[in-house]
Parts: C-alpha cells; structure tokens; sequence
C-alpha cells in the first residue's frame, strides 16, 4: 500500500499551486473597499479599512476558466464524461482533486471509473497527498475481492488458482466494503508516517538509551509529520462500467447529488450527508464510541470540541493520536515555534475517523421503464459550492446547461423552466445564510464546472461577481472559501455521436 511510496507521493503533494495576485490598476471606478482584521500597535486585534483594485470582467473570467478541465472516456456503448473546475480562496489552495479509469482484474468486465475531490484544512499537504494514493489504494483493495493476497506465500496463491475459482465478491456489500477498507487503512499509513520515520532514524545505540534523535531539520520529516496533522475531507465516486452500478464514498462535509430526470421534472438525488457536528445522526454517533462523562465537550457549536467542523476527516492527528505521541512527535521533529496545537482533552482518541459513509445505486442506461426515471449526471463537490447554492440549485443550473440555456435568466424563470422535486432533504453540516431568490443566473460557460463556480458568486451580476473575486487571499477566505467541482455525466454512444454532430 502507500508504505511502499508514501516518500515520492508526499513529495509531489508539496508542489503548490500558483498563486493568485490582485491587479494594481487603479483609475475612478476601479478600486473598493473591505474592512479586514490587523494587529494593532498594541498587540491587540483591531479593524482597518483597507482599498482594492476592482478587476475587469476579462481578468474574472480568465481566472474562472484558469483550472477547468474536461475528460472523455469511451466504453463499450457508453461514453462516460466530465469537467472539473476549482478556484482557489486560500493560497496555496487547500482543494485537490482526481480522475483515474481502472481495468478490472482478469476474468471481470468492465472498468472502474474514478472521481473524486478533497478539501483540506490546515494547511494543503493531506488533501495533496489524497490526490495521488487515493484512487490507487481503493483500486487495490478492489482487485483484492478477485484475485490471491500478495500476502500470501507463492505456494497459497498458485493452489488457489489451480484448485478453487477466483473468489468474485463484487456485490454492492462487498465493494462498499471494500472501499471502506481502503480509506481507514491509507488515513492508518498517513498517521503512522511520522513515527515510522522517526522510528527508521533511532539506531540500536539510541534504543537502548532511551534517546529520542532531533529531526527538527528533516524536511521528510516535518512533511510526514504536516501531513498527518493537517486534514482533508474526501467525496469519492466509483462508477462501474460493466454493471452500472455507482458508489459515493463520504469522509466529511463535500457533497454529492444527482440529477435524475423524471416526466416533468428534475430529481434531485442527494447522495450525502454533509459530516459535520450540526449533524443529528454525526453527533449521535461521536457519543456512542465514547464513554458517557466525555458527551459534554465532544462537539461544542457544531464541531468537535468546539474547533474542527468535520466530523470525519483523514489526517487531523492530534484528534486521533494518544496525548504521549502528540508530545513525543512534537518535541522531535517540529521546529521551534511550530509545535501543532494539542488538544487537552485527549482521552479515549480517536475522536474523528476517515470511516467513509457508502451510497449505492444503480444506474438505469437508459430510462426505467417502469418509472420513467434516470440519473442523467452527478454534481461533486467541496463545501464552498455548497455554502453558497443548494442541492436543488445545482440541479436546476446543470439541468439547464444541458438543456441548452443562455445568456442571463432570472431564478424565478429557472425555477419554472428546471422545476425540481426532491426525494431526500440534504442533511445541511453548517448554519448556511439565508438564500434569496432575487437575482439572475448566467448561462455563458461551456464547461459546466465552471459555471456552477460562475453562478455561486453572483451569476449574472457582474458587480457583485467582480467585487467577492477581487478579494486577493488571506482576506478573501472570510468571504468564500476555496471551491473545486467535479459533474460526471454519460451517453449511449449513438446520443453521443448525434451531440456531436450538432457541434
């Protein structure tokens, strides 16, 4: 697993992202103002006023179409497509993202198709790492359900190839297991990391002193050791290619919906429940793995312990590592000044787990005859999308970017071209600002990532959409957050090449 090349991949997952820099243009009406927060002279937090050039809608949109990203991948009788777009708030971004199509062992049909979206906290090194080993590490543990451990002894594996049949467990319970499997056992290797390392670095000397070597100038190290206690949430979807079934694997507050097309109207499917401590169901849960005099200061205002907002999360050491680990590693191998924070009430850790929840369905290609319906596309993405539209929302917008809609069209209009129904209500992880219906959505991007980024910040009200963009980092995060989104959608191959012909 990832123990064999955590090293290369941990370092590929610390190549940052280009930064943003705000345009010095100033003129009559290109400049505005925010207040932002500053140390004062004397030490204490205080307010300022501080000006900012205002961009053009040429540099906004250069910047909303700077990371979009489209995939096509034929398969017998269906052609499986995407677009992926992100922009980035924090700097580095913290948001990551994957794509990967995946053979199936031999003897099975198909493939595996691959999506999946990571939005980290604490610094980027997790959700960087996640983009390189996560899809690797559930296909592994996948061909695993059909083919002899590698951990088995050469003899073991060649008799069960001779006198038994390869074991095809590949009904949704055992792939959901399977998946499950893999994201607990990679957030195990990635906690595991740092004190591997320092384990690797004591010789028999130091062992048998009892002495701690100081590697607060390994660079490894202190990645190794960034990585595990920054964190990451993780939406991973899987579509097989052969049966048509699809898998949605959750580890905190990203989220997944479906559209799903109906007689006269849109489906909205959603496919998670954002994980966080406002979650009945996350809250009941934490409480249950802990003893009882603990239930007070688990989650405190929707997070646990009043700090993380997640409740489920890879990485996020120091609410899974034992109090003695945190202070060893600490002392060890963090630089003066840059010890992690420790939380005081470790005592039955760990408090946040990368156990993800599993959605399955199947998918009707093509409609349902009974019921007419069929999943037509599905919406990935990190929670700043979902802080500024709803389930229904994206829905209605994607539905209407394939419908073929233009220009600027007003919500209310939306809403009556795209009505929606909902089977499910969205299980809301944050107290969200209330919505208006007021205002206009535009219809202008070709890739439909980007457009649902385009409409979560203004759509077609440019001034409002130019104003949240110019905000360079850090003060832009206290107004959006980094957003990164990932629409998978299919088509039968005549529909395809008909799409096709009216380009």
């Amino acid at each position: 697993m990832l123990s064999r090349a955590w090293k290369p991949a941990l370092a590929a997952a610390a190549v940052g992202v280009p930064s943003y820099y705000a345009y010095k243009h100033y003129g009559r009406n290109d400049t505005f103002e925010i207040v932002v927060r500053v140390t004062g002279a004397d030490g204490k937090p205080e307010r300022q006023k501080m000006v900012l050039p205002l961009q053009s809608m040429a540099q906004i949109n250069a910047r909303l179409h700077e990371h979009e990203t489209s995939k096509t991948w034929h398969r017998p009788g269906v052609v499986w497509k995407s677009t992926t777009s992100f922009l980035p708030s924090n700097d580095p971004i913290e948001d990551a993202n994957a794509a990967q199509i995946v053979q199936k062992s031999a003897g099975e049909l198909g493939d595996y198709v691959f999506y999946a979206v990571m939005d980290g906290h604490g610094g980027s090194n997790t959700s960087k790492l996640l983009s390189h080993v996560l899809i690797p590490t559930v296909a592994r543990e996948l061909a695993s359900l059909t083919q002899p451990e590698e951990s088995a002894g050469l003899g073991k594996r060649v008799a069960s190839l001779i006198w038994s049949k390869p074991k095809l467990e590949t009904d949704p319970l055992s792939i959901s297991k399977a998946i499950q499997n893999a994201f607990t056992r990679l957030d195990d290797e990635i906690l595991k990391m740092p004190v591997q390392y320092l384990a690797s670095a004591m010789d028999a000397n130091s062992r048998d002193k009892d002495l701690i070597p100081d590697l607060r100038e390994d660079q490894v190290a202190l990645l190794a050791l960034k990585t595990a206690v920054s964190g990451s949430c993780a939406l991973l979807t899987l579509l097989d290619t052969d049966k048509r079934d699809l898998y949605v694997a959750c580890v905190g507050d990203s989220r997944a919906v479906a559209g799903v097309k109906e007689a006269d109207s849109w489906g909205v499917d959603v496919l998670t429940q954002d994980q966080t401590g406002r979650n009945p169901d996350e809250v009941a849960r934490i409480k249950s793995e802990h003893p009882a005099e603990e239930a007070d200061n688990l989650v405190r205002n929707g997070r646990i312990f009043g700090g993380l907002e997640p409740s489920r999360a890879f990485g996020d050491a120091k609410y899974k590592w034992p109090r003695q680990v945190q202070h060893i590693l600490s002392d060890t191998i963090a630089p003066v000044g840059t010890r992690p924070h420790m939380l005081n009430l470790l005592e039955t850790p760990p408090y946040v787990i990368a156990r993800p929840a599993i959605t399955h369905r199947k998918l009707a290609l093509p409609a349902d005859p009974q019921t007419g319906k069929e999943m037509k596309f599905i919406v990935m993405a990190t929670d700043g999308l979902w802080d500024q539209l709803s389930s229904e929302e994206v829905v209605s917008l994607v539905a209407g970017h394939f419908a073929g809609l233009k220009g600027a069209i007003p919500k209310a209009d939306l809403e009556q071209r795209i009505p929606t129904t909902t089977s499910s209500p969205t299980v809301e992880g944050k107290v969200k600002t209330r919505r208006t219906s007021e205002g206009t959505w535009a219809f202008t991007d070709d890739n439909v990532s980007t457009h649902l980024i385009r409409n979560a910040f203004g759509g077609a009200d440019e001034d409002k959409l130019r104003h949240i963009l110019s905000i360079p980092a850090p003060h832009s995060r206290r107004y959006r957050d980094d957003i990164t989104v990932t629409v998978v959608w299919w088509e039968g191959e005549e529909e395809a090449q008909q799409v096709k012909a009216k380009l």
